[in-house]
């Protein structure tokens, strides 16, 4: 397997708090990765450290042969890192088609082609399987899952061979988790590794080819969803009981 993202002995604090503390993490090339953790494991730090929005105080971060550890988050995008946040982030009086857009423009690494955005944007609204009636509609008269889908579109529509995505599923129903499941490997299977943080079992054993669990900061497993499920440090401090597939 080829690594795509290698993190290495990653430490961050704020004030006095450790929220990640000597880090090892690695994504293959078209890997999905799942990321877990009880609250205040550092799951969300990490993601923000591989993506730029904060620096490691100490560690490496390698993607796809480049030295990203101090880039700003622009910078990183343009080398193929993405991130959707657990708060929807949009322009809620432009319509879906101009939000996806706007990823689209600043992906354009050649120039800012109106016309070549917006194609690429009604292709990924299409590929994420958004409904065409409502691609003029400005989004702030969509649904949670609507909005969803736009912010994965937008990410994607910059090109990423990376996506971070950070819960995802948090506040759809399951049928709609289901569907979640289904784009996200649909998304790997078009050339795009994953990271992802979540919180809801049955997506993450469902989605993931291997899972690396934060405890307090630290990395205390990583393994497949089925050596996770057994592993009793895992069930000591994140799942409680034997997870059962």
């Amino acid at each position: 397997m080829i690594i795509l993202l290698q993190a290495t002995n990653l430490t961050k604090t704020f004030g006095g708090l450790v929220a990640v503390s000597n880090v090892d993490i690695h994504v293959g090339q078209g890997e999905i990765v799942g990321l877990v953790g009880p609250n205040g494991a550092g799951k969300s730090t990490l993601l923000n450290l591989i993506s730029g929005i904060y620096r490691p105080d100490s560690g490496s971060i390698i993607f796809n042969g480049n030295d990203i550890t101090k880039m700003p988050p622009f910078k990183v995008c343009k080398l193929g890192i993405t991130k959707t946040f657990q708060l929807i982030h949009s322009f809620p009086e432009m319509t879906a088609l101009e939000n996806v857009m706007i990823g689209a423009l600043f992906g354009d690494v050649d120039n800012s082609n109106m016309k070549e955005a917006q194609h690429k944007a009604i292709e990924l609204l299409r590929f994420i399987g958004f409904s065409k009636d409502k691609i003029h509609l400005p989004v702030k008269n969509l649904n949670l899952m609507e909005l969803k889908y736009i912010q994965l579109a937008r990410a994607l529509s910059t090109n990423p061979k990376l996506i971070l995505l950070d819960e995802v599923t948090t506040g759809l129903n399951p049928k709609e988790s289901l569907q979640a499941i289904e784009l996200i490997k649909k998304m790997r299977d078009n050339g795009t590794s994953v990271l992802m943080v979540e919180h809801i079992m049955r997506v993450i054993m469902g989605v993931s080819d291997r899972i690396v669990v934060l405890d307090y900061g630290k990395k205390i497993a990583d393994g497949t969803p089925e050596e996770i499920a057994n592993d009793e440090k895992v069930i000591e401090s994140y799942l409680g009981e034997k997870y059962i597939f």
